[in-house]
């Protein structure tokens, strides 16, 4: 695998986790949203990701070898689970019993996946730096 394989593969996961951030900040600004345009509660989204081919050439290029891929986000999907009932009478969303439909996202859940995006992110963003320090260091090579 070259350098810029290597940083074709990095910038890949840099863009699925800046997607990936951006589905949980979307979460978080959402946590108490209890009426959306669609009708009802928000519903809390998770990123799901896949492997895919770089490019056509890079895939002729490496299938004699080991297969590289990059990442991609493959959906974003909406949770399934039934909002959280909470009992809040004086709300203006309040159904009959006093009852109001929140949204099931849990703050700490949330949390760790931004961590863990985080994480994923600077990792690659390191990955990068490094592959671009060794492609200066190899031009240096030939002076």
């Amino acid at each position: 695998m070259d350098i810029f394989t290597s940083m074709q593969i990095g910038a890949s996961a840099l863009k699925a986790n800046s997607i990936r951030l951006n589905t949980i900040s979307s979460n978080l600004a959402n946590i108490e949203t209890t009426s959306t345009p669609e009708g009802g509660p928000y519903k809390r989204k998770s990123v799901y990701f896949e492997t895919t081919p770089l490019s056509f050439k890079d895939y002729l290029n490496t299938t004699m070898n080991n297969s590289v891929k990059g990442v991609k986000v493959k959906e974003i999907l909406e949770d399934t689970d039934p909002p959280k009932k909470v009992f809040k009478p004086e709300h203006p969303d309040a159904d009959d019993n006093g009852y109001v439909s929140m949204p099931n996202i849990s703050l700490l859940e949330e949390m760790v996946d931004m961590m863990s995006a985080t994480r994923s992110y600077s990792a690659n963003a390191t990955t990068i730096k490094s592959a671009k320090r060794m492609a200066m260091k190899a031009l240096e090579i030939g002076r």
